[in-house]
């Protein structure tokens, strides 16, 4: 009896405590912050630390010209292909249009980058799906144009 009776004073105590808000505002300069931390590795000629805000699982998907790709390290791989030296990076500058929450845990964003080469400077679009994850927000989906 008195350890229902102490289960049941223990239930009321974490039933009682306030709900913690989702702060989209707090979350939203979390995301912005890894965007930056983003450009800033791939302008230095960091892959790996640009990929640092990818899920690093084999469910992550990347869609871009060549299809969908699958996982961390087929991603990871397929930007060192592409981008083997300094001078095939460029110089990466992202603008954000817009960034939705989709409830607590996930968010999309839509946006522009711009890539400031040597021999020709490239541009596009993009939309990623953000989680977040025990370690921060990740990108699970990759959609670039």
């Amino acid at each position: 009896m008195k350890r229902n009776f102490a289960f049941i004073v223990v239930l009321f105590f974490v039933a009682c405590q306030p709900e913690k808000k989702f702060d989209s505002y707090d979350h939203s300069m979390k995301i912005m912050d890894a965007m930056a931390a983003q450009e800033e590795a791939w302008n230095r000629g960091d892959i790996a630390a640009f990929m640092s805000v990818y899920d690093r699982s084999d469910s992550l998907l990347f869609i871009g010209s060549a299809g969908p790709k699958y996982g961390y390290e087929t991603v990871l791989n397929n930007y060192r292909k592409a981008y083997p030296d300094a001078s095939a990076m460029g110089k990466l500058k992202f603008k954000v249009l817009h960034l939705n929450f989709m409830g607590s845990e996930h968010a999309h964003m839509v946006g522009e980058w711009q890539l400031d080469r040597d021999s020709n400077d490239v541009s596009g679009y993009f939309s990623l799906v953000w989680q977040l994850k025990q370690e921060g927000w990740k990108i699970v989906r990759d959609h670039s144009s």
